[in-house]
């Protein structure tokens, strides 16, 4: 048997000192906490053997001990003895297992059986206590080493303005990529292998958001469904990668992890994450016990004030995480410092995060989670980006967030989605969101890279679908079609679905070019949704989170060419004019001391040439308009403090589904305009000057260059 000795209560975790490791866990409610460690049983069983250790101290609610001997690779838990009492929020019970919440590394996946309940699962009623063991259906905590050779690595720290994101999931992305070993498609390791890599520097992104890596568990509903929970919104473990995406189990999950970042950055490439801290994968009162809530319900949770014995829900998933408790945000943050001083990761996207900011009841922008990420050095520095809004009463939050934070813009999403379909939106929303959105941020005192613009995320159609459904087909979701959001703001082109019909498919083909150069051409920061440049389908499914298969993955073998040259063409074109990329919003009048032409900055004209008035903007009907980007009049120098000049510019958009001639204004003086893109083919090679008809399709989107 092991000794235990005092140890200390911080860290919190298991801490390997080279000699031995110190645990400490919280709870506020433990009568008694023991620390089981887990090692093989004898001969070829493939039981586990389990030793428990009562944890001899305890200060300020952290119970601790040190255990000589023990070090990376060994596999625990804890077991919590305290009240059962669900009506008053408790939910102790030392017969369950409960996983370390600050775990660098987890073991195994969990085996649903009634076990993992701290209730008597097939009465349906939680206030009666189930008592069975459910070590052998949990997975085990693993104690990691911290040593590795990051060598020279060094964060790209590419600017905002500059940034380029694309949201990527880690298994989806390589699943079938035929370069990449088998045993190493889906992984992290499949990530960082040169193949991989060299796809992504050549399409010209310049930071990787990866969907979910926290640990997480597979819903118990999804197994039983033979499905599984594909897209990771549902953590369990906030500081260890998911064990499910390594290509060796085990403790060496956190170097693969770590290599794969040192290879990112290696290829000029940051590392962004959706993290998940507004819930976790325990669910309602009738969910699992892995670990929260065992240890103290009521201090993790939120709980419903007239009756404890139920969760206050502004998720959707039957918890949220209580973020009055000091001892969460205490969680919170130091999750965020591990991921970004040990894995050294770039950045974080936080899902739901209106969630975080719920002080009390409301939305708080002066929450006490954002003054900590406010005042703290090292979480401060790194690339923040909100979810901004939950399901919550007032949940929706667009343009609210505090001057450090960027936004998922869901705003840009919806207006440039009604632009492009059938119904399209007004002029003046076209125009807000593709100058950056300064009404929604301008305000706070932000700039345009605020706004994290996306026209497709993983949540909702990717862009094929979104120009060939105009309804969702969840059928394979398990759930009569009744799941994924019926606000899709879709446009099927006139048959749903797949179609024969040569008309159609290149109307598809060119609306997809249409939302892909609206994009990578706004003010802000452009999201791409990995595998939108390579057309990839998921036959109608708007919320594929269980699809942990082909209607998910990328389809290597039937990727779009063309498609895939037309946005990398478009990448290489954004990343070359930062009159794209402005650090300030524009003025819409002349710069002072910029430019030697006298025009203002950004000038919008009607297709006769005519520059808009008021009541252009007003115009019900109006689907087309020419914007002018002055490249002599950007406000910005360079890190040397030297004046940042560009070519000129003019973006003409056709949402009008008929044939449409654009005179070129004389406003813009005599200069000679060349075709720089065109979504309805090649670039023509034609020239225009002053008062020339430029040719457009409907639906169709030109951009004409002057150096």
């Amino acid at each position: 048997m092991p000794e235990v000795w005092p140890g200390d209560p911080y860290p919190l975790g298991a801490t390997w000192d080279g000699v031995g490791t110190n645990f400490s866990v919280f709870s506020s409610v433990a009568r008694r906490v023991e620390l089981c460690l887990f090692e093989p049983g004898p001969g070829r069983s493939k039981k586990l053997k389990e030793t428990r250790l009562a944890l001899p101290e305890v200060d300020g609610y952290c119970w601790h001990g040190y255990v000589y001997g023990i070090g990376p690779g060994t596999r625990y838990g804890f077991r919590v003895d305290g009240p059962y009492d669900p009506v008053h929020g408790v939910r102790c019970n030392p017969h369950k297992l409960l996983l370390d919440p600050y775990a660098k590394a987890v073991d195994g996946d969990v085996k649903w059986n009634k076990a993992v309940y701290a209730y008597e699962l097939s009465s349906g009623d939680d206030r009666t206590r189930n008592d069975d063991d459910s070590a052998p259906y949990m997975p085990k905590s693993i104690i990691a080493d911290s040593h590795f050779d990051w060598g020279h690595d060094r964060p790209p720290r590419t600017q905002w303005h500059k940034t380029i994101i694309y949201e990527t999931h880690v298994k989806g992305l390589t699943a079938t990529h035929p370069a990449v070993p088998p045993e190493l498609q889906g992984t992290y390791a499949g990530v960082a292998h040169p193949a991989t890599i060299e796809y992504l520097t050549r399409l010209g992104v310049t930071a990787i958001e990866l969907m979910p890596i926290h640990q997480f568990i597979d819903d118990h509903r999804l197994v039983d469904m033979k499905l599984h929970n594909y897209w990771g919104y549902n953590s369990i473990c906030f500081m260890a990668p998911h064990n499910g995406y390594a290509s060796r189990r085990g403790p060496e999950v956190v170097n693969e992890f770590k290599a794969m970042v040192r290879t990112l950055h290696d290829a000029g490439l940051e590392v962004i994450l959706d993290v998940v801290y507004n819930h976790t994968a325990e669910g309602n009162h009738l969910g699992p016990i892995l670990s929260f809530r065992g240890l103290d319900n009521a201090r993790y949770y939120r709980l419903t004030p007239e009756n404890p014995r139920f969760y206050w829900d502004t998720t959707g998933t039957g918890n949220t995480l209580n973020m009055r408790e000091p001892h969460v945000l205490q969680l919170i943050m130091d999750s965020l410092r591990y991921w970004v001083l040990e894995m050294h990761v770039d950045g974080f996207r936080f899902d739901l995060a209106a969630t975080l900011a719920r002080q009390f009841f409301e939305v708080d922008r002066l929450s006490t989670f954002f003054d900590l990420i406010q005042q703290d050095p090292v979480i401060s520095q790194v690339k923040l980006i909100a979810e901004p809004w939950d399901v919550g009463e007032g949940g929706y939050q667009v343009g609210n967030f505090p001057p450090l934070w960027s936004e998922w813009n869901g705003q840009y999403r919806d207006s440039m989605r009604d632009y492009w379909r059938v119904n399209a939106g007004d002029l003046g929303e076209l125009a807000e969101r593709l100058t950056g959105s300064s009404d929604l941020y301008e305000f706070t005192g932000r700039r345009p890279s605020a706004s994290i613009n996306f026209v497709t995320a993983h949540d909702g159609f990717p862009l094929a679908d979104l120009v060939s459904y105009n309804d969702k087909h969840n059928d394979a979701n398990g759930e009569g079609n009744r799941d994924g959001t019926d606000d899709n703001r879709s446009w099927n082109c006139g048959v749903e679905g797949p179609t024969d019909d040569p008309d159609i498919n290149e109307l598809r083909q060119r609306q997809v070019r249409n939302f892909l150069a609206t994009l990578l051409l706004s003010q802000g920061v452009p999201m791409l949704l990995g595998g939108d440049e390579l057309g990839r389908t998921q036959q109608g499914n708007n919320n594929a989170y269980c699809q942990d298969n082909h209607v998910s993955w990328y389809d290597w073998a039937g990727l779009d060419s063309e498609l895939w040259e037309f946005t990398r063409s478009l990448i290489a074109l954004r990343r070359a004019h930062p009159v794209f990329s402005r650090r300030r919003f524009f003025q819409g009048r002349p710069v002072r001391g910029r430019g030697r032409d006298g025009l203002k900055d950004i000038a919008w004209f009607k297709p006769d040439g005519d520059e808009m008035g008021d009541t252009d903007w007003d115009t019900g009907y109006a689907r087309s308009l020419g914007v002018f980007f002055n490249g002599q009049a950007l406000p910005d120098v360079d890190r040397h403090g030297q004046p940042v000049r560009d070519d000129s510019f003019y973006l003409l958009f056709n949402a009008w589904d008929q044939p449409l001639d654009f005179v070129l204004p004389a406003a813009m003086g005599s200069r000679s305009w060349d075709v720089a893109l065109d979504t309805g083919g090649p670039p023509s090679g034609d020239s225009y000057t002053a008062g020339d008809k430029v040719p457009l399709k409907g639906r169709h989107l030109v951009l004409l260059h002057s150096r």
